[in-house]
């Protein structure tokens, strides 16, 4: 019983790791437009993100976010913002005249690069109340009635930190390969703008959805 309820969380990992979303999009500008090093540095950040979730789900802390509107609305909000503004400086800087100074900044990824993508990739999770929702409504049904919960639950949320590294870290090598072909000017100005696009809308459905 226990075997088959880790293959169920398994699954529900694995879908909820492969679902297009504001991680996914974070993961592949961050490579497209800064380098593989960025992009394995913002999969560390998104997974240090949903780390957190799930550890403060573990302890119930996120279920006085689910239960309260207004901390739920404020994140909700907050995360809303953040991802249009990322979105809308995206395309300020795909603007003619901001494109020749951002050039030779995305042709050369650096550390510091890294750090910033870490870091958009930790708040644009930890700004997604949705995640620690998943966790406090999904994660429970998973875990065995007793003793030794905690330490399933420790599992599960390995399991689920493991799945989502694994399919991230695959989008950026993914990426990477086909960097030299997305990156060219004028397919690197689309990919831009509509990625940003996205970001943008994703920041407006965040913020209209109850």
């Amino acid at each position: 019983m226990e075997s088959q309820q880790l293959l169920a969380w398994a699954l529900v990992a694995v879908i909820g790791a492969a679902t297009p979303g504001v991680d996914l999009m974070i993961v592949l500008r961050s490579t497209l437009f800064h380098g593989r090093r960025s992009g394995f540095a913002a999969v560390v950040g998104v997974e240090i993100g949903h780390a957190t979730w799930a550890v403060a789900s573990l302890v119930g802390l996120t279920a006085l976010l689910a239960a309260s509107t207004i901390a739920y609305d404020v994140v909700r909000i907050a995360g809303a913002c953040y991802l249009v503004w990322l979105g809308c400086m995206a395309i300020w800087k795909s603007l003619p005249r901001n494109r020749a100074s951002t050039a030779a900044e995305t042709a050369a990824p650096t550390p510091l690069k890294s750090m910033d993508a870490a870091r958009c990739g930790l708040i644009s999770n930890m700004l997604n109340p949705k995640v620690g929702v998943f966790y406090i409504s999904i994660l429970p049904q998973f875990l065995p009635t007793g003793a030794g919960t905690a330490g399933w639950g420790v599992l599960m949320v390995s399991i689920a930190l493991a799945i989502g590294t694994v399919w991230h870290s695959a989008i950026v090598l993914a990426a990477t390969r086909a960097r030299g072909i997305l990156t060219r000017e004028r397919v690197k100005l689309w990919l831009d703008r509509t990625s940003a696009a996205v970001m943008i809308a994703l920041g407006v459905r965040l913020a209209t959805d109850h």
